[in-house]
């Protein structure tokens, strides 16, 4: 009887994926387009807190926004009413992630030729985001002070692959058990090149550090 073969898919699919980012990179390097691919769980505040953003920077850059979900555009229509920037949704039929195909796709529809930046809001989860390069310049992880501060500890390749972690609602950490500087420093453990700013989206808090971040970021990336 001959032996059953067991062939990995997950290894060319993350592979055919890699070249299809690279590619995408290459593409937005030569028109000036700044993607930024933004994770979280549900609920850590990616819109309100990507909402409180756009407000610091639209006047300085020209900003879009794709908005990736299973279903529904409440989030595209949010960011549309309260910015008044650009903004599309991605529906990903089921899939808990976006790939470099799918980023692709949405920024063809949202028109670059007048873009400087362009928030990419993936589907909310710690796991799958992580696993597939989108074709960003950027990956940027929002956690929120109610999901705890072992959550770096729990999912570390989300923390290991951000280039900046965000730790939202802040304004509520007397409400939950919650050490700022143990979860810092376990951030830190898994990603040493990490940026990590605390913010309230709420309030504002933090919201001018994150906005002068992305600012120099656009800069750098246009100059180089």
């Amino acid at each position: 009887m001959e032996q059953v073969r067991t062939i990995l898919l997950h290894r060319s699919v993350y592979a055919d994926n890699d070249k299809e980012a690279d590619l995408l990179r290459a593409y937005l390097k030569d028109r000036g387009v700044f993607v930024v691919n933004l994770m979280s769980s549900p609920g850590a505040g990616k819109t309100t807190t990507l909402t409180a953003l756009i407000s610091k920077i639209k006047d300085k850059v020209r900003v879009g926004v794709m908005e990736a979900d299973i279903d529904s555009d409440v989030d595209a229509i949010r960011i549309a009413e309260r910015t008044g920037v650009k903004s599309i949704q991605l529906h990903t039929g089921g899939m808990c992630h976006l790939d470099a195909g799918m980023t692709k796709t949405g920024l063809d529809e949202i028109d670059i030729s007048n873009l400087d930046i362009v928030f990419l809001e993936n589907v909310g989860n710690l796991v799958c985001p992580a696993e597939f390069d989108t074709g960003a310049s950027l990956d940027v992880m929002i956690l929120s002070v109610p999901e705890g501060d072992d959550k770096p500890l729990k999912y570390p390749l989300v923390f290991e692959k951000s280039d900046l972690v965000i730790i939202n609602k802040i304004d509520a950490l007397k409400y939950f058990n919650f050490d700022l500087e143990k979860c810092i420093s376990y951030i830190k453990a898994r990603n040493k090149n990490a940026t990590i700013i605390p913010v309230s989206a709420k309030t504002g808090e933090g919201i001018d550090e994150v906005a002068k971040y992305f600012l120099k970021k656009i800069v750098d990336f246009k100059e180089c």
